[in-house]
């Protein structure tokens, strides 16, 4: 299951949609009515809910987490970690219907696709941040990452890892290079071909094929990619549409050419060096997923302690050996390249997880479907994909 969920047929992606929107105005929730009593100073635990395999392991023992081991030693705070997040719809359907009904989700820390956080933040569904109490946040966050559309100056959100949708393919089994998207709709790429099946996964970077500002993008842009992408499934050129099951795809050779993530390509490298991933010349999409505080959250202080915790860069570098996706904590990448494993340190020179200059100006965070658009929107791509 992709960390970077699917948008599931429109029955889930369309109940989150009319909350978000004017359907239901009682889902909203007053800045005044988002702050529950803070039980941190007597009550030294927090819950954290997370997506699999996303923080470190001890190598003998699965169940330990080192990083997080360390933070409760340092603070005396105990975590509940759960992995309980495994689609971003899901997961709203689950706390849904009690935050917009003013009680507690239990959970005082979340992590969540930055399309669905905008979708929270609309709501009124998470609390504002003490950024004072988040020395590390202030100092190290990375600058590209600090203010996305949905979330101005990112008082509600703090990305937990970042990553970048672009283009993976086997270099050796194609021939070639792949330096733009249009090179996927060459005549030796007929179907074999796959695009990503979620829409807020995949449309940026087929805007971005097309010369789009995806900071600002329009309605027709997302027509002309529709219609674009239609005349290729008729045409047999693209293969499918997937989550991550493009991974198997692209291993076994089923496919040359993909929609992909960074963190997966890393991944797949290791046990095939002739798979690369490619930052299109046009641009690519810069993305995160967000530790948010949840309203009424039992312990909002503690969890804010531990949000900068992750911002320290030693701790940061600790998690990027794991993850392997684009660390949000830049200084980080001192850290390893002083480590004295050379593994370890080759990872400071790799740029999906530390990009260099020349890529970050190839990379943008798109601007996120509104709830207006999201119905319409949702029901044209999925009536392509087949969902």
């Amino acid at each position: 299951m992709s960390r970077r969920s699917l948008l599931r047929a429109l029955g889930a992606g369309a109940a989150g949609t009319t909350l978000a929107g004017c359907g239901v105005p009682a889902a909203f929730v007053e800045p005044g009515d988002r702050a529950g009593h803070d039980s941190s100073a007597t009550d030294h635990t927090l819950h954290f809910a997370n997506w699999p395999l996303y923080i470190d392991t001890d190598d003998d023992n699965e169940s330990k987490r080192p990083t997080l081991d360390a933070f409760s030693k340092r603070t005396g705070i105990s975590v509940t970690y759960t992995e309980e997040i495994n689609d971003n719809d899901e997961f709203f359907g689950k706390i849904s219907p009690a935050l917009m009904n003013h009680q507690q989700t239990g959970r005082d820390l979340i992590v969540i696709s930055d399309w669905m956080a905008a979708r929270f933040v609309r709501l009124g569904w998470v609390q504002e941040m003490d950024r004072a109490k988040q020395p590390n946040v202030a100092k190290y966050l990375d600058p590209q990452l600090r203010s996305p559309a949905f979330d101005e100056g990112r008082r509600h959100s703090v990305p937990w890892q970042s990553g970048i949708t672009g283009i993976a393919y086997n270099r050796k089994r194609l021939g070639r290079e792949i330096r733009s998207t249009g090179d996927l709709w060459a005549d030796d790429l007929r179907g074999r071909v796959t695009l990503l099946s979620g829409l807020d996964e995949s449309f940026a970077l087929l805007m971005q094929g097309n010369g789009v500002d995806i900071t600002r993008w329009t309605s027709d842009d997302f027509h002309e990619i529709c219609e674009q992408t239609e005349r290729r499934v008729r045409s047999k050129h693209i293969r499918r549409f997937t989550g991550n099951d493009y991974i198997k795809d692209l291993a076994t050779g089923d496919v040359l050419a993909c929609q992909a993530y960074s963190g997966d390509v890393i991944q797949l490298q290791a046990d095939n060096p002739d798979i690369e991933f490619v930052v299109p010349e046009e641009g690519a999409e810069l993305w995160a997923e967000s530790l948010m505080i949840p309203n009424l959250a039992r312990h909002k202080r503690n969890a804010e302690r531990l949000i900068d915790h992750y911002y320290d860069p030693e701790v940061a570098a600790e998690l990027a050996t794991w993850v392997n996706y684009v660390c949000p904590v830049p200084a980080a990448r001192d850290v390893l390249a002083s480590s004295k494993d050379e593994e370890t340190a080759a990872l400071a020179e790799d740029p999906l997880i530390f990009p260099d200059d020349t890529m970050r100006q190839r990379l943008a965070i798109a601007r996120d479907i509104t709830s207006e658009e999201r119905m319409d929107f949702a029901k044209k791509w999925n009536s392509i994909v087949g969902l």
